[in-house]
């Protein structure tokens, strides 16, 4: 037992000196930066929306320099669209309306032809809202008119049967709604004074020798969800251009009805090239 003692005494000596310096193969270890890879999720790419998301949303907007009046009359009228608007080959009115508040009746229900040519296109009814000077609203499928009753008192309710509503049955798309929204609103240029950085506080004070002009926010809302998925997938990356594409049609057909040759009805233009409503 005394030649154990020492031993374990030896040992427990040399347990507690500083250890020795490392080897080689742990210097380089430590000494070599450990590189992680980071995750980027701004790489991450998606080529498709989610077919299954419901309906999608494009919208579109515009100011145009024409009193909402005339704007109007061009977008409830849809039984010229086929003669301007991009992809439609046919549209035929099929029932109006009764008589409005102003006195006019509107399209009720409407078909359209859309497609790419002979071959490619597709027959669908729609059932049309006028909220007269507001609101031009388009819905076929599943999707119902965000428009009460109350504001639309001259259009008749919309009955639930597919049999009663050609509007309702099965096409290429399962939901589709349409909305154009005008909001009118009178514009009077500055004074010449108050575009002079020293003068602009005489526009309070002064006014502009011009007269005012009428201006009108046209906006367009487009909510759709195609019956097959891979269709929605497939369109996905030329949807967004649908709703810029159609607005910019409506827009040379409101200059072309206004400023071509002939008349506009219920509309004159000023000495200054300025048009406005009678």
């Amino acid at each position: 037992m005394q030649t154990v003692r020492p031993l374990a005494r030896s040992f427990a000596q040399s347990s507690t000196r500083s250890a020795g310096p490392p080897c080689r193969a742990a210097l380089l270890a430590a000494r070599t930066p450990q590189w992680t890879t980071p995750i980027s999720h701004s790489s991450r790419r998606n080529f498709v929306s989610n077919p299954f998301a419901g309906p999608q949303t494009l919208t579109a907007s515009r100011t145009l320099q024409y009193p909402s009046k005339l704007i109007y009359a061009v977008i409830s009228d849809v039984g010229s669209y086929s003669t301007f608007l991009p992809w439609c080959q046919g549209s035929v009115v099929s029932k109006t309306s009764q008589p409005a508040a102003d006195g006019k009746t509107y399209p009720e229900e409407a078909k359209l032809v859309v497609g790419f040519n002979g071959d490619v296109s597709e027959e669908f009814t729609s059932r049309v809202y006028c909220l007269p000077g507001l609101v031009v609203e388009a819905v076929s499928g599943s999707a119902e008119t965000t428009l009460g009753a109350d504001e639309i008192p001259h259009h008749s309710a919309r009955p639930a049967s597919v049999e009663e509503d050609a509007s309702r049955k099965d096409t290429v798309m399962t939901h589709l709604l349409t909305r154009w929204t005008l909001k009118p609103y009178p514009y009077k240029p500055p004074p010449m004074s108050a575009t002079h950085p020293d003068t602009t506080h005489k526009n309070h004070d002064e006014t502009s020798d011009l007269l005012a002009q009428e201006k009108t926010e046209v906006n367009l809302n487009i909510e759709y969800q195609f019956a097959n998925p891979v269709y929605g997938a497939l369109s996905s990356a030329a949807a967004p251009k649908v709703a810029e594409k159609m607005i910019e049609a409506f827009e040379k057909r409101v200059k072309s009805v206004i400023e071509g040759p002939g008349t506009v009805a219920d509309s004159v233009k000023t000495k200054d090239g300025v048009l406005s409503s009678k």
